[in-house]
C-alpha cells in the first residue's frame, strides 16, 4: 500500500466518529473571554458615561452588535475547552453528552456576560434584552462546539479573532484612508468613499479569516497525522462571516427592541441605526465568501500533482538506460537470399549449380 492511500485510509477512519481535539484550546479560550470581556467593559463604560436616557439608548443600541459577536466566539471557545479536556485519554462522552455539555458551557459564559449588563439597571427592560441577547449569543456558540468536528471551529474561532483584528486596525487608519477612496470635502464623496472602505475592511478581513483557517487546520493535521476534506477547509474560511451574519440575525431579532427604542429617538437615529445594520450584513457577506474562496485557493496549491502530470526529472540525475534496438531485417528477397549464402556456403553452393 503507498503512503497516499494510507494517508487517505487514515483520514477517511477519522472522519468516521466524532474527532477528538488536537490541543487544549486554552490559548483560545483566554482569548475569547478577554475579548467578550472587553466588549462588554466598552459597552458599560459606554452606557454608563451618557448623561441622559437618549444618549444612553443609542449607545446600548451601537455596543449591542459587537458584544452579540464577541459572545458568540467567546461561548465556542470556552466550550471547545472543556471538551478537550472531557475528551483528554481517548474518553468519548458520546455526541448527546458533548452536545449538552457544550451547550450549557456557553450557556454559563452568557450568563456572566449578561450580568455586566443588566447590573447598569436592574429596573430597566432595556439592559434585561441586552443581557438576554449576549447570554443567547454564547448558548449558540457553545451549541456550535458540540459538532463533530472540533478542529474547524477552532479555526473558526482564530480566524473571526483576526477579523476582529483587522476591523481595530482599519479604524484606527480610517481617517487617512479614507481619502485613497476618494473622500473629498462633499458629504456625497465621503458616503462613497465610506462605502468602499466597507468593502476593502469585509474584504481584507475575509483574506484573513480563510488564511488563519487554512493554517490552524494544517497545524491540526501535523498534530494528529489525518486531514479533513477540502469542503471543511472551506467552511473553516467562510466559519467568522457565518458568526458576523449570524450575531447580526440575532441582533436583529432577539435585540430588535433596543434597535427600535434607539430608532425613536430622531428620524435621523432611526436611518443611521439602519444604515449600520446593512453595513454589518454586507460585512458579514464579504468575509463569508472571501474567506471561503481564500481557503479554497490555499488548499488548492498543496494538492499533489496529478499522474499525467509527473513532474520532469532532475538536470543531474542520470538518464535512464534505453534498450537495445532489433537488428533491422531485410525486406526485399534478393537481398534475404544474399544474406543467407553468405551465412551458409552451402546453399551458395547449390546455387552455383543451378
Amino acid at each position: 500500500m503507498s503512503e497516499a492511500d494510507s494517508e487517505v485510509m487514515a483520514a477517511g477512519t477519522a472522519q468516521q466518529g466524532p474527532e477528538r481535539a488536537t490541543s487544549r484550546g486554552l490559548v483560545l479560550a483566554l482569548v475569547g473571554v478577554l475579548w467578550a470581556a472587553a466588549m462588554l467593559w466598552s459597552a458599560r463604560a459606554t452606557i454608563t458615561g451618557r448623561a441622559d436616557a437618549e444618549m444612553e439608548v443609542t449607545s446600548t443600541a451601537y455596543a449591542l452588535p459587537g458584544a452579540v459577536s464577541a459572545s458568540l466566539v467567546a461561548g465556542a471557545a470556552v466550550a471547545l475547552a472543556v471538551m478537550a479536556f472531557l475528551t483528554r485519554g481517548g474518553r468519548d462522552p458520546g455526541a448527546t453528552v458533548r452536545f449538552l455539555i457544550a451547550t450549557g458551557t456557553g450557556l454559563v459564559v452568557g450568563l456572566l456576560g449578561a450580568v455586566a449588563i443588566i447590573t447598569i439597571n436592574t429596573e430597566g427592560w432595556i439592559y434585561a434584552v441586552v443581557g438576554g441577547t449576549i447570554a443567547a449569543a454564547a448558548t449558540i456558540g457553545g451549541a456550535l462546539a458540540g459538532f463533530r468536528y472540533p478542529r474547524v471551529m477552532t479555526a473558526v474561532c482564530w480566524g473571526a479573532a483576526a477579523v476582529f483584528l483587522v476591523g481595530v486596525l482599519l479604524t484606527f487608519l480610517q481617517d487617512d484612508l479614507l481619502p485613497v477612496f476618494g473622500a473629498g470635502e462633499s458629504s456625497a464623496s465621503q458616503a462613497d468613499a465610506a462605502g468602499y472602505f466597507g468593502f476593502a475592511q469585509g474584504a481584507l478581513g475575509g483574506v484573513a479569516a480563510g488564511l488563519v483557517g487554512y493554517r490552524v487546520l494544517r497545524r491540526a493535521r501535523r498534530r494528529s497525522g489525518t486531514d479533513l476534506r477540502w469542503p471543511l477547509y472551506a467552511l473553516a474560511g467562510a466559519g467568522p462571516g457565518l458568526l458576523l451574519v449570524a450575531g447580526e440575525i440575532l441582533t436583529r431579532t432577539a435585540g430588535s427592541r433596543v434597535l427600535e427604542l434607539a430608532g425613536r429617538v430622531s428620524a435621523l437615529e432611526l436611518t443611521v441605526q439602519q444604515m449600520l445594520s446593512g453595513s454589518r450584513l454586507n460585512n458579514g457577506l464579504i468575509v463569508l465568501f472571501v474567506g471561503a474562496f481564500t481557503a479554497m485557493v490555499a488548499v488548492g496549491r498543496t494538492l499533489g500533482t496529478p499522474a499525467g502530470d509527473a513532474p520532469a526529472p532532475a538536470a543531474d540525475s542520470p538518464a535512464p538506460a534505453e534498450p537495445p534496438a532489433p537488428p533491422a531485417m531485410p525486406a526485399d528477397p534478393d537481398e534475404i537470399e544474399k544474406a543467407a549464402r553468405e551465412d551458409d556456403p552451402a546453399v551458395a553452393t547449390s546455387a552455383k549449380d543451378d
